[in-house]
């Protein structure tokens, strides 16, 4: 399939669609006099600057039966005929293991020579080059198709000048948002970020004061520990409840740290990084409420929100008991985890609260902050519009990765604790009843040759403990594994 640069010609591309369907095709009677649902019904076609038109083979199998082979006869031979539009023809007969392999072998990407953080600053690191690098929680995956187009076609303008945000953005998020997670957001809720850690740190200098106790649940996202120190907050913290792998929320714990160290905020990760958990509504419900009734803002980072694996489904924060929390929450996402887009720098924030947000834009024109980001815009547009397919067969391969990681373990050394990988690419590992806690880095770096993410890294309590970001593939992580089993067993 040729990659076409799209000048927007959409009714041109449509009328002459129409007029050739009519033409050359049989029609039955209904679908010759009613092009537009049978072209809404065969198609995934969105209205913006770059304009794909997406056949979903078998569904147009299914609707038109012998039609079908003459109506992709018609859109090919318009594809050569105009340049104004992309034809990309999907089949979805493939079984699931077939397309987690397929993903992998058409998306998966050397990326050392690259200026990678995770594969070119492994010397700076760890001190070794040569380690496999599954550590910083980005993917080895090239970002979906429609991505690359879009950026290309930006690209190939040659001005980079300083751009607005346009309303096609806002929407292909807010539709994103309410089709994936049942949340709707309005236009005026949204703020934009270079990512959800600057955003983090904003949100502190503007709701907190100097000494103020901001609460965080341990073992986490290591960054939040940082910006609360960096900006001289009192670091508050509640660990969670190990249950042989599966972690709970220590709620009476959680509740007298709040009160006696009168927090003023609460960082969540949602889903929760590293330990893999996708809260349930009746926890979120506990936790808020605890917030709510004590006065303390809830920052829900919630970037990992479509990493969702295993039959679980996320929750955003704002939607918890039909928003009854929500004038108490500000929302932080982001593209860049779903669909590989972390250098591109643009994150969401999601502010309900008129209060909140007038705060927030009064604090936020005492600092100087870039203009938007021109690519990482484009991008999330693209991905947010036409990624679904490419994200529902990424999350195959994770379930595979994850899959391998716990059945060989439990196989070969059952005593590695494993934790249910419910959310996010990065299973979280107890390798205490076979390692020496003591010399963990040397166990993993020396002899099994992996560079990972270390247990104290997210509380001092975890020495013993790895983060592995699975995100690969399959044969990158069947390696580490097996370098881990081989190293136990010698």
């Amino acid at each position: 399939m040729k990659e076409v640069i799209l000048d927007g010609k959409l009714m041109t591309t449509k009328a002459k669609l129409h007029k050739e369907m009519k033409n050359k095709l049989d029609l039955p009677e209904y679908y010759g006099n009613n092009l537009d649902a049978l072209w809404d019904m065969l198609t995934g076609y969105v209205e913006m600057p770059l304009k794909i038109i997406i056949i979903n083979f078998n569904v147009c199998k299914k609707a038109l039966g012998d039609y079908a082979e003459d109506l992709l006869f018609v859109f090919e031979q318009v594809e050569k005929e105009l340049d104004d539009f992309i034809l990309i023809v999907k089949n979805e007969l493939k079984d699931d293991k077939t397309r987690s392999q397929d993903f992998c072998d058409i998306f998966y990407t050397d990326r050392i020579d690259t200026n990678s953080v995770k594969w070119d600053n492994l010397k700076e690191t760890f001190g070794n080059e040569d380690l496999i690098p599954m550590w910083v929680a980005d993917m080895d995956f090239e970002s979906p198709e429609a991505v690359r187009i879009a950026l290309k076609e930006r690209i190939n303008h040659n001005v980079y000048g300083y751009s607005i945000v346009p309303e096609s953005y806002y929407k292909a998020f807010i539709n994103w948002e309410e089709i994936h997670h049942s949340y709707k957001i309005k236009k005026e809720w949204i703020r934009l970020a270079s990512g959800v850690v600057p955003a983090i740190y904003w949100f502190i200098n503007a709701f907190t004061r100097p000494n103020d106790s901001i609460i965080i649940l341990l073992p986490v996202y290591y960054p939040f520990q940082n910006a609360i120190k960096n900006t001289n907050r009192n670091l508050v913290t509640c660990e969670l409840i190990n249950d042989n792998g599966y972690y709970k929320i220590d709620f009476d714990e959680f509740e007298r740290s709040i009160v006696e160290n009168k927090v003023k905020m609460f960082i969540q990760s949602s889903p929760h990084n590293p330990v893999g958990r996708v809260w349930s509504m009746e926890e979120q419900d506990k936790i808020l409420k605890i917030c709510k009734d004590n006065g303390v803002l809830v920052i829900s980072d919630e970037i990992h929100q479509d990493i969702i694996l295993n039959g679980h489904k996320h929750i955003p924060a704002a939607t918890v008991k039909d928003g009854y929390y929500a004038d108490n929450i500000i929302t932080i996402t982001s593209a860049s985890k779903t669909f590989n887009l972390a250098a591109l720098n643009t994150a969401n924030m999601i502010i309900e609260s008129p209060e909140i947000r007038q705060e927030y834009d009064d604090y936020i024109k005492t600092i100087s902050t870039s203009s938007v980001n021109l690519m990482g815009i484009i991008a999330t547009q693209a991905a947010y519009n036409y990624g679904e397919e490419w994200l529902s067969d990424l999350l195959l391969v994770l379930e595979d990765n994850y899959k391998l990681v716990k059945e060989s373990f439990n196989e070969f050394l059952p005593k590695i604790v494993v934790s249910p990988l419910e959310g996010t690419y990065l299973v979280w590992i107890d390798l205490r009843e076979y390692v020496d806690r003591e010399n963990i880095k040397e166990f993993i770096e020396d002899k099994c040759g992996i560079g990972v993410d270390y247990g104290e890294w997210f509380s001092p309590l975890y020495k013993g403990f790895i983060r592995l970001n699975i995100a690969t593939r399959t044969t990158l992580v069947r390696y580490a594994v097996q370098n881990i089993i081989d190293n136990i067993n010698k």
